[in-house]
């Protein structure tokens, strides 16, 4: 695996094609996403209401030639539990195909943890597929634990 150097920064509308390409370039995505010229509606809407909440983050890596090569979203939370305190949740954390084995995840997720610090949180979270059993050795191998069991009710 090699590092390259990414630079983060905050997504854009204009980024909104490349977030669901990489939603849908994946086998449990490609059943749940709907990636097409133009783009439905309800991405964009969506879009709209993260970007406009400020205890929700949609974070953009980047290659030194602009190419967008990952990208993830966080959301703080406030609590009553831990005193008061708030916690971070990752959420759609994606790497460009292409961009894979090069460390961009690691690097995402080592900019989600400093965001988190830096709004005081005391804790960062995440859920992940039972499907995805790479994707959990990745988590674990970044120090996160399998603590509790997650549970899901769908509409």
């Amino acid at each position: 695996m090699t590092d390259i150097t990414i630079k983060f920064r905050k997504a854009n509308i204009d980024d909104v094609s490349s977030i669901v390409q990489m939603l849908a370039d994946d086998p449990l995505g490609a059943k749940r996403e709907k990636f097409e010229v133009p783009l439905p509606a309800s991405y964009i809407d969506a879009f709209n209401s993260v970007n406009e909440d400020p205890n929700n983050e949609l974070i953009i890596a980047e290659t030194n030639e602009n190419d967008i090569a990952g990208f993830m979203q966080v959301t703080f939370i406030p609590y009553l539990t831990y005193q008061g305190k708030w916690r971070a949740l990752i959420e759609g954390v994606r790497v460009n195909k292409k961009n894979r084995s090069q460390g961009i995840g690691k690097q995402l997720f080592q900019r989600a943890i400093q965001r988190a610090k830096d709004r005081n949180c005391h804790l960062l979270q995440l859920t992940t597929d039972k499907q995805r059993p790479d994707a959990i050795k990745f988590y674990e191998s970044l120090g996160f634990t399998a603590s509790h069991e997650g549970m899901k009710f769908h509409f």
